[in-house]
């Protein structure tokens, strides 16, 4: 399995109890739909290595407490301490409309309604209070926020995410700081 092949659901965080039980952090929307996964991917030293899983227990807070197949211990969990987990993207719904996942759009235009196309999306911020697209402008990262307002469509055949950025929203970016004109002078008085 290649990485382009494949999502991040998460990571491991921690060891759960002395038999070998992890907890995960699942960076998903929805962690209760992971909650019958047979296996993951595991990325240890660059290479994504297949796991079974025997248990999962999705708990609050996008965690979940999982027991792998053949690892029984607490010194054979230690090594798996915050190495990511992928899945293949087969295996994620297919979205319609203005649904996207964000690791899909990495990559598309940036095409707003009114200023025409902008940029590219470099990544995507997910904070707890708002997500945010990166996008490259005119040498700048700009943050768009992520809502049904501001990012109404998506054209995943022609790889371009539909915007209408709030106005002004582009100025915080590019607007330099303003200098005095040669020959005059402040007044410092």
């Amino acid at each position: 399995m290649q990485y382009n092949d494949c999502f991040q659901l998460g990571h491991i965080t921690r060891t759960h109890g002395t038999k070998g039980e992890v907890v995960i952090f699942l960076d998903v929307d929805f962690p209760e739909d992971y909650d019958e996964l047979d296996s993951v991917f595991v990325e240890i030293k660059g290479q994504l290595v297949p796991y079974f899983i025997k248990n999962i227990n999705v708990q609050k807070g996008s965690k979940a407490i999982v027991k792998f197949e053949d690892i029984n211990s607490i010194e054979a969990a230690v090594p798996l301490l915050n190495c990511a987990l992928f899945l293949p993207e087969e295996t994620l719904d297919e979205l319609d409309g203005s649904q996207f996942y964000y690791h899909e759009i990495i990559g598309f235009k940036v095409m707003d309604e009114k200023l025409g196309e902008l940029g590219i999306v470099t990544t995507v911020y997910t904070m707890s209070t708002q997500d945010l697209i990166a996008m490259e402008y005119r040498g700048s990262e700009v943050l768009i926020p992520v809502n049904d307002a501001i990012v109404p469509n998506i054209d995943r055949a022609l790889k371009i995410l539909h915007v209408s950025l709030p106005e002004g929203l582009l100025d915080v970016y590019t607007d330099e700081t303003s200098t005095p004109e040669d020959g005059q002078e402040d007044d410092l008085d």
